[in-house]
């Protein structure tokens, strides 16, 4: 199990390296993170959803992703409630202190799930979740210490030394961890480090000293981890590009979901796309996407309070094109009713009204991988559902895409705004070419090849700077 002195140390990409790395040696490699929270998510091959971070790991190990890889997913749709998703199946929605007072009875789910993928397995590669050192929330802990003393299984904790303090950090979690839970540890891991390593020798010795365990690493930065899926919002601040000319605009919002859609687009030579923070005005764009969201009527309302719906009617009478994802369609629309309080307190709130349909919200939620056909470009496409709400209007008469005989999403009259409810449609090489026309008409990316490739050279990057052998021995 790799757990981290704090958030975004890189428990993530180490993990999905080393599934790339083992699975390449001939092992049967499963990943697996107790208890994940993220509005980024992806649906699973037996239909539920999981933390998108674990299906890019399971796709590192060359497997199909399923719903044990994560057992409990929580998806925040405010500041002090997340969605409950046990099994890959939503359970409701919880105060913070309501799910924290009550998460231990998920324990035995988690461990039953971690008992499943070690049945076919070689090798399961545990991530915990932010700081293994939040003493404050140990009792019940499922994600960290909880898990790993239920299920015995040995721990290697993870630092980044890019933020500096990384001695205090490591030899510190075991100053302030319970004495049973610090004896898990077997190893700590230096990671992301810049510059030549030799410099970090009488580090690591100190480190090794002062906990009595080997120091691994230190692995250096892995610059390319930017073409690969982030795990959460955390990762926004960095997604901006600015490589080419055809400039696609993304409000930031509060409650933004499955921004992994942008990856694509991102990569693309010809194309910039900007990340923009509350606070600042949507500067002129090509294209102004409006990406998922988890809560759709707050982010609709904290999109008016930043003005950006003045921005968007204004820029799109401008020649600019939008283009609305899931939550995003759902706010082009002429209104999103909440009848039941799925997402929060009941009521309708009116949209954008640049498409003719309206949408209500339902408790029940659509998760479905989906063969698509693009009706606009006549490309495949190969997204997923995961959106609650059904949507009506005469808007959808000019489909998005077509699925089978039915159809999805909708394009205004003349052509100028789109939604679709996939996820994911960016990912296909021809439509995103004949989408972005001109400025991907040299486009070479593949954008599939791209993140195998990434993979591939992640787990030579860690087999070029950890002991892997010495790594599973550690492992029992």
């Amino acid at each position: 199990m790799f757990m981290g002195t704090g958030s975004d140390v890189g428990k993530s990409l180490v993990v999905a390296g080393l599934a790339r790395a083992y699975a390449n040696r001939g092992l049967r490699v499963a990943p697996f993170k107790p208890q994940n929270m993220s509005n980024n998510a992806a649906v699973t091959a037996d239909g539920g959803e999981i933390g998108r971070a674990q299906a890019l790991q399971a796709r590192a190990a060359r497997r199909e992703p399923v719903t044990a890889m994560n057992p409990v997913l929580l998806k925040p749709e405010g500041e002090t409630g997340s969605q409950l998703v046990v099994r890959g199946k939503r359970v409701g929605s919880y105060k913070a202190r309501e799910y924290w007072r009550e998460r231990h009875k998920l324990l035995p789910e988690v461990c039953a799930a971690h008992h499943e993928l070690a049945a076919d397995a070689d090798l399961v590669l545990v991530e915990g979740a932010g700081s293994a050192s939040e003493v404050n929330l140990r009792a019940g802990d499922i994600a960290n210490f909880g898990f790993a003393r239920a299920a015995d299984v040995p721990v290697v904790l993870v630092a980044d030394i890019e933020r500096g303090g990384v001695i205090a950090s490591l030899v510190g979690t075991f100053a302030v961890i319970d004495p049973d839970d610090a004896a898990l540890i077997v190893a700590t891991l230096v990671n992301k480090f810049r510059g030549d390593a030799r410099l970090f020798d009488d580090g690591k010795q100190f480190i090794a000293e002062r906990t009595n365990r080997p120091c691994l690493g230190p692995v250096p930065f892995f610059a390319a981890a930017n073409r690969l899926p982030a795990e959460d919002a955390l990762a926004l601040a960095g997604m901006s590009s600015a490589q080419g000319g055809y400039r696609i605009v993304v409000p930031r919002l509060p409650r933004i979901s499955n921004f992994d859609d942008l990856d694509p687009l991102r990569l693309e030579s010809g194309v910039s796309v900007e990340i923009v923070e509350p606070g600042r005005p949507l500067p002129y764009g090509d294209l102004i996407v409006l990406p998922g969201s988890k809560a759709t009527r707050a982010d609709l309302a904290a999109l008016r309070q930043e003005g950006w719906d003045i921005d968007i009617l204004a820029h799109h009478r401008a020649g600019a094109r939008v283009l609305g994802l899931c939550g995003g369609f759902q706010m082009l629309g002429r209104s999103v009713a909440d009848p039941d309080g799925v997402e929060g307190d009941a009521g309708i709130s009116a949209g954008l009204g640049l498409l003719d349909v309206e949408t209500v919200l339902g408790d029940r939620k659509e998760l479905r991988v989906e063969q698509a056909v693009s009706a606009l470009t006549g490309d495949p496409l190969v997204g997923h559902h995961m959106h609650m709400g059904v949507t009506l209007g005469a808007g959808l008469d000019r489909p998005f895409a077509r699925i089978g005989d039915a159809s999805d999403g909708a394009v205004s009259p003349d052509g100028t705004v789109l939604g679709t409810y996939l996820h994911g449609v960016f990912a296909a090489d021809a439509f995103r070419r004949n989408f972005l026309g001109s400025a991907a008409a040299t486009s070479t990316l593949n954008y599939e090849a791209t993140i195998d490739a990434t993979l591939d050279a992640l787990a030579a990057h860690l087999e070029a700077h950890l002991d892997l052998d010495q790594l599973l021995g550690l492992a029992r």
